[in-house]
């Protein structure tokens, strides 16, 4: 019995200590979870705080995606309605491009013409200046054969600015002082009145010229003796010769239209001499040149 006690006193105090040691071991467990708990806790709310910071931050982000998104779209608007406005600009430019473009060639066409027609107006008038310089040249030579006979001191025959100049001294025509044109002078007049009598498209200037020395006597002035002198040359033409009137002008220049100087004795010989200016009729080329200035 006693035995019996002793073994059953052993095992409670077995029973006792197991019951013990299972206890703690629970206690540690349970004090071990709760650290791990206690250390998820604090490491999700770590993480909850960071979420919570990147949600923020997001929520931050999204808003001012937001705005630049409403301001993106604003300046599309602003932009779409820019670009149509420019394309309604430039759908008028194009048409105003198109009308000038339009009125360009039709001013260039009729550029076109207008050069045309004043080339063949300047080629005209080329050929009739043509013509008229053969003409005077033709002229000339006809002059210079019937007057082949007097001498060079007393009488020339050139060619200026389309006309033939026929120079006749004062020793050739008239004694020193006069107007009444002397025998040789006359001579010389009528192989002249010869060649205007053939060649009737021709117009006479017959111009006076004297020297700068004072004239004494009949005549009360230098202007005097040189129209006095010309006047009867073209009576002598005219009524002796059968010259037509109508193509011929008399003039005088006194001294005011010198050839040669005044101060020697040979220049002023030069200077007293009657020209016999012929022009041929430049009618066609008038006629032209009017009708040229009238269609600008």
């Amino acid at each position: 019995m006693k035995q019996i006690l002793l073994k059953a006193g052993k095992l409670c105090l077995i029973a006792a200590l197991f019951s013990s040691c299972v206890a703690k071991r629970y206690l540690t467990d349970a004090n071990n979870n709760i650290q791990r708990l206690q250390g998820d806790s604090t490491m999700m709310a770590n993480r909850i705080d960071k979420l919570t910071a990147e949600k923020n931050s997001l929520t931050a982000n999204v808003s001012k995606l937001t705005d630049d998104v409403n301001r993106l779209n604003s300046a599309n608007d602003d932009l779409t309605k820019r670009l149509g406005n420019a394309q309604n600009q430039l759908s008028g430019t194009r048409q105003q491009l198109q009308g000038t473009q339009a009125e360009l060639q039709g001013t260039k066409d009729a550029a076109g013409r207008t050069i045309a027609s004043q080339q063949e107006r300047l080629e005209q008038l080329q050929a009739l200046i043509n013509q008229q310089r053969q003409a005077t040249e033709a002229l000339k030579k006809k002059i210079s054969d019937a007057l082949v006979d007097f001498s060079a001191n007393d009488l020339t025959v050139t060619t200026k600015n389309g006309k033939v100049y026929v120079s006749l001294s004062e020793n050739l025509l008239f004694p020193s002082g006069s107007a009444v044109v002397n025998a040789q002078g006359k001579n010389a007049l009528q192989q002249l009145a010869t060649v205007l009598n053939n060649n009737k498209d021709i117009n006479v200037d017959i111009e006076g010229h004297t020297d700068s020395i004072p004239i004494k006597g009949r005549y009360s002035d230098n202007w005097d003796l040189s129209v006095a002198r010309s006047t009867s040359i073209v009576r002598i033409l005219t009524q002796n010769y059968n010259v037509d009137a109508a193509r011929v002008t008399a003039s005088g220049r006194s001294k005011y239209d010198p050839i040669d100087t005044n101060i020697t004795s040979q220049g002023r010989a030069h200077n007293r001499r009657t020209e016999i200016i012929l022009e041929p009729k430049l009618d066609e080329l008038m006629k032209l040149i009017q009708d040229s200035n009238a269609s600008k």
